[in-house]
């Protein structure tokens, strides 16, 4: 089957259905007078919190993950400038979820401008092309340009930062949570302004997806030097393929759009294609076109990887129950089997106590990789893999803890199931257009939250757990919270004279030239002790907003 590409100029108007139809979605009792009493301070928290948030903490309507209270410094993976927002979650678009929530919680029109705010920088942030980067600098290309030749360049262990690439991405989901932003805000109330930019995410995602059916990790294609790399090939890694067809799957439902099915069932095939023969049945991060898996960062090299394979068994057991399509999970018993064979050895379990399997395969000898690291800083520090599960690298997982027999369970409940049951409201069978899940900062949206006749309930929230949360709200309106991750201020490249010793070899962080964000607590034996300061999280904002949404407007 040839893939669809879908061409913005050509669609023709569809009905929406949006979270609420036409009408205004279905409100929670509301901040104004009909609020009982007992509860008017949950619902002033929230908009205390929300205010200060989107009034005071927003750059333009931009986040990043941590703030110093005075905003004098910030970051989202690393270190930001003021100027910025961060789209990785929980970021940017994370905020927009939790406004847009929060809205349908209440029926506040607060959160609806705030979700607007979000919504309109993010638009501002995407690029031409359809997508995002992890990042947007409000203050021009220069100076993310600035910001990737200084900081980024000197952050060691986060490969994907030390080079301007100029096009969008779709690791760590920040493309697939923007997207789905687009989307809500979009059926919310049909605001054209967020018509087009949505449109040209879904070309994005079509666009890019290789004629295999998988994507790569960043597009348009580029590497460095205008020459291709890692991010060109074809990336099961943060699952990339999952996230893409969960968003062409809403936005099939929700629009209309039924012809995205045709790179659905494109991109479901491709996790059959690129299972490796028997016997070693398994997956790696990223493949090149021919089906070759392929390392990626210096730190991932060429091997199966037991975590992916773990990840790939769930989605082609959830294509199964999308589909009754029994080519999803013919050789679903042969990854089974190999991660069986594949168990941590003794002597790396000692090394990796509560952790089943390593990370890293090699193949064709089914022997445990392990990744290390030598030196002090990007410029005399390298990274290397061997067979010695000694000292292994801190800030990447060695090993994983899986659970094989669960799996086992699952695939056996769904052989036992008819065919009929088996697809029973699966949303590949849903003409639409239909409503999305009401909420989407409470937790992740799973493909089975949108089978028909499925509500996303929200958690159980006590009464005392509600009014802790208001009680720590503080006088500016927000919750203090430790910043765990710091950073080293960038002060200029490290030195190019080896560094032999081991001092850094499983630290998160190497020496004060390394940007790269640590743990105080952590810190490497060559630092002075440090405290964690107390700030602003986004992370923690969104996690304490989720549990008053679901103290005041439940869901059960």
């Amino acid at each position: 089957m040839k893939r669809r590409m879908f061409a913005m100029s050509i669609l023709l108007p569809v009905v929406l259905a949006a979270c609420g139809g036409d009408s205004d979605p279905e409100p929670g009792p509301g901040p104004g007078p009909d609020v009982p009493p007992e509860m008017v301070p949950f619902f002033d928290a929230m908009r205390r919190a929300a205010t200060f948030m989107s009034e005071t903490v927003a750059y333009k309507g931009g986040y990043v993950w941590s703030y110093l209270p005075d905003l004098s410094r910030s970051w989202g993976e690393m270190e930001a400038k003021r100027t910025m927002l961060w789209v990785q979650p929980p970021g940017t678009p994370s905020m927009g979820h939790l406004y847009l929530d929060a809205y349908h919680a209440t029926g506040d029109e607060l959160y609806y401008k705030a979700a607007e705010q979000v919504t309109l920088a993010l638009i501002a942030a995407q690029h031409e092309a359809g997508g995002w980067n992890y990042i947007h600098d409000f203050e021009g290309e220069e100076s993310l340009k600035d910001w990737y030749e200084t900081i980024g360049k000197n952050g060691w262990r986060l490969e994907e930062f030390q080079h301007y690439y100029g096009n969008a991405t779709f690791d760590d989901a920040g493309t697939a949570v923007a997207s789905q932003l687009l989307l809500r805000m979009y059926l919310e109330k049909k605001d054209e302004r967020f018509r087009d930019p949505l449109y040209k995410a879904i070309s994005f995602v079509t666009t890019s997806q290789y004629p295999e059916g998988g994507w790569p990790q960043r597009f348009p294609l580029m590497g460095k030097d205008d020459k291709p790399d890692y991010t060109s090939l074809i990336t099961f890694n943060d699952d990339v393929a999952g996230e893409n067809i969960k968003f062409l799957i809403m936005c099939h439902l929700s629009l209309g759009e039924s012809q995205l099915l045709e790179n659905v069932e494109l991109a479901m095939n491709s996790f059959v294609a690129l299972q490796q023969p028997a016997p070693q049945a398994a997956w790696g991060l990223q493949f090149t076109r021919d089906g070759m898996p392929v390392g990626a960062r210096t730190y991932e090299p060429t091997a199966l990887t037991t975590h992916t394979t773990t990840n790939n068994i769930q989605q082609l057991l959830n294509f199964y129950n999308l589909t009754g399509d029994e080519k999803f999970i013919a050789r679903v018993p042969e990854a089974l089997d190999w991660l069986d064979k594949v168990k941590l050895p003794p002597e790396a379990a000692a090394i990796f106590p509560d952790f089943t399997h390593p990370t890293y395969i090699e193949i064709g000898t089914d022997v445990p990789l392990y990744v290390h690291r030598r030196g002090s800083n990007v410029v005399n520090g390298e990274y290397h893999f061997d067979k010695d599960p000694e000292k292994p690298i801190g800030h990447y997982g060695q090993a994983r803890k899986l659970d094989v027999a669960a799996m086992r369970t699952r695939y056996e409940e769904l052989k036992a199931m008819s065919p009929d049951e088996l697809t029973a409201g699966s949303p590949l069978t849903i003409t639409g257009p239909v409503e999305l899940p009401r909420y989407f900062s409470l937790r992740e949206v799973k493909l089975d939250d949108l089978y028909a006749g499925r509500t996303m309930t929200t958690p159980a929230v006590t009464e005392e757990d509600a009014q802790k949360l208001v009680s720590e709200l503080n006088a500016e309106g927000y919750w203090p919270t430790t910043i765990k991750m710091l950073t080293n201020p960038y002060i200029g490249a490290g030195s190019a004279e080896p560094y032999l010793e081991d001092t850094y070899a499983t630290t998160h962080v190497g020496d004060r030239n390394d940007t790269s964000p640590y743990d105080p607590v952590k810190a490497p034996a060559t630092y002075e002790a440090e405290v964690s300061p107390t700030g602003i999280s986004v992370e923690s904002f969104i996690k304490n907003m989720g549990v008053l949404i679901s103290y005041v407007s439940p869901v059960q």
